[in-house]
């Protein structure tokens, strides 16, 4: 098996790039580490304050997001960072070639229940002048690279630049990231969805109506039965739905009319979309490509659609 550094120079990736990509694996494979402790590193639990987003904070998002952030901070190839536990850009290297967007931990919820979390993460190109919000709110088609690491039984390490979706596993003895699908693919047709049924009531009726069909199976207009999977963790669902295809959604609601979306754009979003789209799948808001969006906002959040190319192309044609 080629290492990750070895499949890395083999698709001639810049240099540069692949320095930033290595520093961040090696960054995750702290953080597994420190996932498989659990308790005896004493991460488990929340702290007693809020990220921007109103969010309790776990011990392991401060964890994960200092170790990424310090982590970055010794390249000078990168000029800086936005993060979901910051409230602000943090301006590391002035002549940094790079902007890095991480949600540090995804799926913090399951960190105490021993269940799927991950870390995903996005890298743009630097614009030139000084390091401001507006630095960062590139459309998602901009991004050079974008992947993810979920640690579960195993750690996996999805990444993608633009050339295909790679999956790598890290070897817990060597602590190398060893590449094991060089093209991933997302099966165009599915009979397998994502969502949180819970909040079923608060959604746009196009949303209501296509999950009512699919629940009506082989006995309603869809013609075939479906099966719900949901990890309530991004990176856990669409990892499935990379390896075996199926459709995820976290869509419109009025549970709480101020936050009507629940994904963030920069940290989600965008990375994930360009992981599914160069696997053959598509990613949407239900009305526009997410890679299409300009950001507004380093915090901004959408509506997320995406997966299987037939199936998530029969969900916009509920929504028009």
């Amino acid at each position: 098996m080629q290492s990750f550094s070895q499949d890395l120079t083999s698709r001639k990736v810049d240099a540069e790039l692949s320095q930033l990509l290595q520093a961040l694996a090696q960054i995750s494979a702290q953080i597994s580490h420190d996932v498989r402790r659990g308790a005896l590193a004493g991460i488990l639990g929340a702290t007693e304050s809020e990220n921007v987003q109103g969010e309790t904070q776990k011990k392991l998002d401060v964890i994960a997001n200092d170790l990424i952030k310090d982590g970055l901070a010794k390249l000078d190839l990168v000029k800086g960072i936005a993060s979901e536990e910051e409230d602000d850009v943090v301006a590391l290297n002035p002549n940094g070639r790079f902007l890095v967007s991480f949600d540090p931990l995804d799926g913090s919820s399951n960190i105490d229940i021993n269940s799927l979390v991950g870390t995903i993460f996005s890298i743009l190109p630097a614009p030139e002048g000084e390091l401001t919000q507006d630095s960062f709110l590139q459309p998602g088609r901009q991004q050079l690279a974008a992947g993810y690491v979920l640690y579960g039984p195993s750690s996996l390490m999805a990444i993608s630049t633009g050339k295909g979706t790679q999956l790598y596993t890290l070897d817990p003895i060597s602590g190398d990231f060893l590449l094991i699908d060089d093209a991933m693919q997302i099966p165009a047709t599915t009979q397998e969805f994502a969502i949180n049924m819970s909040n079923q009531r608060f959604w746009e009726p196009a949303m209501q109506n296509y999950i009512a069909d699919l629940l009506k199976g082989d006995t309603g207009v869809r013609g075939k039965n479906f099966n719900m999977r949901w990890i309530a963790a991004m990176v856990g669902d669409v990892h499935r739905v990379l390896s075996r295809g199926g459709i995820f959604t976290y869509p419109t609601d009025t549970k709480n009319p101020a936050k009507p979306y629940k994904l963030r754009l920069m940290y989600e979003a965008n990375p994930m979309a360009l992981l599914v789209e160069q696997a053959g799948g598509l990613a949407s808001t239900g009305y526009q490509d997410i890679l299409d969006i300009q950001p507004e906002g380093i915090h901004q959040r959408v509506a997320v659609v995406l997966g299987s190319r037939d199936e998530v192309t029969e969900c916009l044609k509920y929504h028009g």
